[in-house]
């Protein structure tokens, strides 16, 4: 197993157009997403998003955020720390949020996630995404689970 982190913001006439057009941004629109936990087993390696084959099932993190407020700053991330064992993955969002306080936010999270199953983290990686909303705003950030 592979994983790759992604993200995308973008504008639509709706919530789910905006939502869509977001999906695509960030590479993972035409494929059928699958919302699992947060544990991703030791040693995965990441990779980039390679191109996916359209209609194929999915399993993903996945952090999402929506607004039709003109105006609000919308943000996504996903935060991943790795130990010797395993890996713990956290999403998190937020509407008008400084994007350093999301981001600190997930990490935190994810640091307390290893630290209660006292495991020492390796290492930590942060992906997010943000943008001011026109009409209909989305703002997604994934880490996306590949077959080898």
């Amino acid at each position: 197993m592979k994983v790759a982190i992604t993200s995308g913001a973008a504008e639509g006439p709706t919530k789910l157009n905006a939502f869509d057009n977001a999906l695509l941004k960030a590479g993972i629109g035409d494929v059928n997403l699958i919302k699992v936990s947060s544990i991703i087993p030791a040693n995965t390696p990441l990779v980039e998003l390679p191109q996916l084959t359209p209609g194929e099932m999915i399993n993903c993190i996945l952090s999402t955020v929506c607004s039709n407020k003109k105006g609000d700053f919308i943000s996504a991330a996903i935060a991943v720390a790795n130990s010797n064992d395993f890996g713990c993955v956290v999403e998190h969002s937020g509407i008008n949020k400084d994007p350093h306080e999301i981001r600190e936010s997930a990490m935190d999270m994810v640091k307390y996630m290893l630290k209660i199953r006292k495991k020492e983290i390796k290492d930590l990686l942060v992906e997010e995404t943000n943008h001011e909303v026109e009409k209909w705003g989305a703002a997604v950030a994934a880490l996306i689970f590949l077959k080898d």
